[in-house]
Parts: structure tokens; C-alpha cells; sequence
């Protein structure tokens, strides 16, 4: 019998010919991997074999939800997608929120996985009695939004739909896919698992149901939530008014604000577009995922100037980063149309606009001319990049080279050039500094996903009494922290209400909500090892990618040019100092010298 939480059930699905399969969920899987994340690891590892490429139609594309999911846990309503990057060729998995994730686990299924290749487009229809393969030929080429709305047409409007843009269909290595319900919508950015879909001819999914998630003891979790409210409550309070950007003032003030392609982490022009200032000028109303109290969301209108009329969802801070101080852009309202692109056309923000910021560079010094873009372009260029954008997703001129990302572009460009890359394992870094913030250095270089903060977690390393410059002490918090991300996007839930909420690391709270919801007598400790699991199942992953100790490093500016100005100036991580923390992190994890888990390690944790 499947513990409380959970539908029990997995579904496979072949876009190839349609066919399917159901299997179940063992109380076994279910405790050692929660849902989410977990379920996803072990499933790619399972089913994918190695070495294919991403857009190969044996590559899978896996959704899951997790044992909070649908409950009253705030921040639940989150879903994890994962799958091989086209973008790092390893193993990745993206979470959003929204009202799908809700409904996908009221089908009953805690995972779908999907394979194959359809000989046109199509859309998978997943309800509680299984799957439809639907024709979708209309949709391709349409606009994420255009396709849900399309497929609502179809279905309903108590269906839900992720869907892929143009970028998606175009294979563009970080293609996003988005999903939209009751004028709110949320994404699953990073990666390239759109292009997955792309490469599928799957133009969405849609999800339909209405089972209940039951709980084991709803007094026992109603009784933690209540103990928590006030901290959430707390916690929040800047996201509620502000959403994300109000990050932009004080990382800017630390002086971690990576600018103008990463030489300097000091941005003059900060204020103009930080949270406030777009709140004062912009704000329209508050949008939430489904009853969460938090409505970190925010639909702004540009009421002034070049772009007036635009209303578009509210640009969140990485994408601020990307669009606007990475390229010495203070144009706050193109910063709400650069999104507003991406999220239409299906991209990530933070590859576009990192990828951008390696461009800008490079015509600097003369290694791409404005022949080669076709438009005119540099730091601060605004209408430039809003063009490039566009070509990027329809693959048009050069946003053909743009579409690989910033490391296969700059490989393209000069052999020195991918110096100049702000990634990790090919994936864009965001808006958390490598350089500041030594726990970030650590965090990136061991992260599976590579340049991701939704690995090993900043959060911690803003606090005041957090000593951010020494190497002392964390590899250990990269791997307690990595911990702690891998059990949240297993149960699924909200890194915001989460971290604030119930605490930044793996601890009590967390197992009394798994232990509320499932019936387990999970301990912290136990919880803590399913952290360690799941991080163990995406290393072997990677290993068998041909990922080791070389491929954990940093981008060569991080290592080899200190920040030159503000605050933290002088802050690095020369190649010498990761080579010590690599040492200790490996023996922390039980890995060998060459970052590969060993058997006994692997034992320990039943796999």
C-alpha cells in the first residue's frame, strides 16, 4: 500500500506510435526519493540511455509532483520537469509553479514520462484514466500563450497546459516552456527541456483530473502550519510587495551585481531598475500560484515612453541581472519586454541575456562585427536586444549561433573566447555571484546542473554574521545546502515559502511535514540522506556523461580576475583554492578524487 501523498502511479508514454504503460509507485521509491526531483533522477537514469543525444527520441522528458502537492502546505502548487540538456548534455530539471502542478497531481499520476517522436505535432492529454495523443499541427509556431489559450478552447478551461514556444519547436538550446491560467502564468526557464519537446513534436501537455491528495494526519500538519505563519508571514514580506527584484539594491550595494559581462559587480545605474523604482512606475496587481499567500508575482504596465502600453508579468531578478546590468542596460521597461519576449517565444532569460552579454564583449574587441549580428548592438543597446531575442527563437540570421548558448557561440568565435563566458558546465550563471560569495563558487563548480543557484542556495550566505570571503567551511555547507534543494524540489515545494517559512537547510520542520502528509515516522536524518540520494543518483548520471573533477570548475574570470571595484573588491576563486575545496567536498560526499561516487558511498544509500 503507497503511503498517504502520493497517486501511486507512473505513466509512460510513447509519442512515437502513442502507446503507454502504467506502472506503480513502491512505498520503497516513494521513501527513498519522495516524488519531484527524486522520482525524475531516478527515472531518467533508468530509462535514458547513455550517451544518446538530448534530441534523440529516446531521451525523456519527465514531469513529477510530490507528496505536498495540492495540500495545504503553502507553496505546494509546484511541479518539477526534467530531462537530458541539450544546453550541458547532462542531466536537468527545472520546477515551476501555477495551478498545473495542482492539477496534474489530481490525475493521479506521480510522474508522466514521455518519449519517442511524433511524425507531426502534437499535444499529450493526461487525465485520470490515462493518456490521448491529439494532432497539433495549428499550434506549431504559435506563441506559448497563444497554445494554451488554443488548447483551453479545446478542452476547457479546468484543464491545464504547458506549452512550448517557437523556441521550443526551433531547438533553441534553452528553450522555456510556459503555462497560463486566469491571466497568470508561470515557467519552467532553464535548461533547453523545451527544445526536448520540440525535438518530440510534443507542443504541450495538458492535464485534467480531480482525485484528492490525502493526508495521514491533517491535524498534525494543520498544527505546523500554524507554528509557521508568522515566519512566512515575516519572511516574505519584501517578495509580497516587491516580488524578487528587491534583491537588486542590497546585491548591488554588496557589490556581487555581476555587470557588463561580469568585470565589474558594481552597477551604476542599479536603482532605476530595482524593485522599487519598477514598483513605483510600474506596478498593475499582485498575481499569486494557486493559494499561495505570498503573490511574489506582479503584472506591471509600462505606462511611459517607447514602450507604453506594454502589460507583461514582472521581470524577476535574475532576468533584471541578465537583460539589464550584465549588458549596462537602465532601461527599465525593456527589461518588462526582453521577459515578455522570452516567456511568448520560450526562452530562458538567463542563457538569453548572459549569452548576449558574451556578445557585447566580443564586439568590443573585434571578434564578431555588427555585419555578423545584422542589427546594430553594444552595451546599453536596448532595441538591439529586444531584435536579437526574436531572431534567437526563430533561429533567423545570427540568432542561429545565439541558439547554442554562450559556450558553443564563443567556441565559434576565437579560441580564447570562451574565457569570456559566464557559465558552469555550459549553463549561463545567474545572478548570484561566483566571485562574493564563496559558498557560490563551491555551490556552481559541484552543481549538477552547472551554473544554477538552485543548487547550493545563496540565501544563507546574505546574512550578516555569514562570513562570505573565506573558503573555510564551505564545502560543507555547498553539500548541506544541496542536501536541502534536493529534498524541497522532491516534495515539491516553493523555494521562497520554504526557505522562509521552514528553514534554509534540511531540519524538523520538514520532517514533521512528510511525516503529517505520508504516515512515515520520517526523521531529519532520514530526510536529510534522501537529499544526499537524490544529489548521488544525478551525479551517476552525469558520470556516466563522462562528467569528472575537470568539468567541476568555474568560468576563468571567477578564477583568475579578482573583482576589480566596490565593496568586495578583490573577492576570486583562484584555481588552487577550488582545488582544495573539490578535495574536501569529494570526501564529504564519499566520492573519489576524480568526483565519481564510490561503491561503498553508494551503498550506504541503497543504490
Amino acid at each position: 500500500m503507497i503511503a498517504r501523498g502520493y497517486g501511486g502511479r507512473i505513466l509512460f508514454v510513447d509519442v512515437t506510435d502513442g502507446r503507454s504503460r502504467i506502472e506503480p509507485v513502491t512505498d520503497e521509491m516513494a521513501r527513498a526519493l519522495l516524488g519531484g526531483n527524486g522520482f525524475a533522477a531516478r527515472l531518467l537514469l533508468d530509462h535514458v540511455p547513455a550517451g544518446v543525444d538530448a534530441y534523440d527520441e529516446a531521451n525523456a522528458v519527465v514531469f513529477a509532483v510530490g507528496p505536498i502537492t495540492d495540500t495545504t502546505v503553502p507553496g505546494n502548487s509546484r511541479a518539477c520537469v526534467a530531462s537530458k540538456s541539450p544546453l550541458t548534455g547532462l542531466f536537468f530539471d527545472s520546477t515551476f509553479g501555477g495551478r498545473f502542478p495542482a492539477t496534474m497531481k489530481r490525475t493521479g499520476f506521480d510522474a508522466i514520462v514521455i518519449t519517442g517522436r511524433a511524425a507531426e505535432p502534437v499535444y499529450v492529454k493526461v487525465t485520470e484514466t490515462g493518456v490521448e495523443i491529439r494532432p497539433a499541427r495549428g499550434l506549431w509556431g504559435q506563441t506559448t500563450r497563444d497554445t494554451v489559450q488554443a488548447v483551453h478552447a479545446t478542452e476547457g478551461g479546468d484543464a491545464d497546459v504547458m506549452a512550448i514556444g517557437p523556441g521550443g519547436e526551433n531547438l533553441v538550446r534553452f528553450a522555456a516552456m510556459g503555462t497560463y491560467w486566469k491571466n497568470r502564468e508561470a515557467f519552467a526557464g532553464r535548461g533547453g527541456i523545451a527544445a526536448v519537446l520540440g525535438s518530440k513534436r510534443v507542443k504541450a501537455l495538458v492535464v485534467g483530473g480531480a482525485r484528492k491528495t490525502e493526508l495521514a494526519d491533517a491535524p498534525a500538519l494543520k498544527a505546523l502550519l500554524e507554528q509557521q505563519r508568522e515566519p512566512l508571514k515575516t519572511g516574505t514580506k519584501a517578495l509580497s510587495v516587491y516580488g524578487t527584484p528587491f534583491l537588486v539594491k542590497p546585491i548591488n550595494t554588496l557589490g556581487a551585481l555581476g555587470s557588463y559581462n561580469l568585470r565589474q559587480e558594481v552597477f551604476a545605474d542599479a536603482t532605476a531598475i530595482s524593485g522599487e523604482e519598477m514598483h513605483a512606475h510600474f506596478h498593475d496587481r499582485d498575481t499569486t500560484c494557486l493559494k499561495c499567500p505570498v503573490a511574489c508575482g506582479k503584472q506591471y504596465e509600462v505606462r511611459e515612453g517607447e514602450l507604453a502600453g506594454l502589460k507583461a508579468k514582472m521581470p524577476e531578478y535574475e532576468t533584471i541581472f541578465a537583460f539589464g546590468s550584465m549588458l549596462g542596460n537602465g532601461h527599465a521597461g525593456s527589461l518588462a519586454r526582453a521577459n515578455d519576449l522570452c516567456d511568448l517565444l520560450g526562452l530562458d532569460t538567463i542563457s538569453m541575456g548572459v549569452t548576449l552579454a558574451f556578445v557585447c564583449e566580443a564586439l568590443e574587441r573585434g571578434w564578431l562585427s555588427e555585419r555578423d549580428l545584422g542589427v546594430p548592438f553594444g552595451w546599453g543597446d536596448w532595441r538591439g536586444m529586444l531584435r536579437l531575442i526574436e531572431m534567437t527563437a526563430a533561429r533567423e540570421g545570427f540568432g542561429d549561433r545565439l541558439a547554442e548558448g554562450g559556450w558553443r557561440l564563443a567556441e565559434s568565435v576565437n579560441p580564447e573566447a570562451t574565457r569570456l563566458v559566464y557559465a558552469v558546465k555550459r549553463l549561463e550563471l545567474p545572478a548570484h555571484s561566483a566571485r562574493a560569495l564563496k559558498g557560490m563558487s563551491i555551490g556552481y563548480a559541484t552543481a549538477t546542473r552547472g551554473g544554477s543557484h538552485h543548487d547550493t542556495r545563496p540565501t544563507p550566505q546574505y546574512a550578516q554574521n555569514f562570513d562570505r570571503r573565506s573558503p573555510e567551511g564551505k564545502p560543507e555547507f555547498a553539500a548541506r545546502s544541496q542536501h536541502f534543494t534536493a529534498v524541497d524540489d522532491s516534495l515539491v515545494l516553493c523555494r521562497f515559502t520554504s526557505e522562509r517559512g521552514f528553514g534554509l537547510y534540511v531540519e524538523e520542520p520538514y520532517a514533521r511535514m512528510v511525516s503529517a502528509v505520508t504516515g512515515w515516522d520520517m526523521t531529519v536524518e532520514e530526510l536529510e540522506r534522501v537529499g544526499e540520494r537524490v544529489i548521488n543518483l544525478e551525479r551517476l548520471f552525469n558520470v556516466r556523461e563522462g562528467v569528472r573533477r575537470r568539468d567541476d570548475a568555474l568560468p576563468w574570470r571567477v578564477m583568475h580576475e579578482p573583482i576589480p571595484d566596490g565593496p568586495s573588491a578583490g573577492a576570486y576563486c583562484p584555481p588552487d583554492e577550488l582545488d582544495r575545496m573539490l578535495d574536501r567536498y569529494y570526501a564529504l560526499r564519499g566520492w573519489d578524487a576524480d568526483g565519481v561516487p564510490t561503491r561503498e558511498r553508494l551503498s550506504a544509500l541503497g543504490l
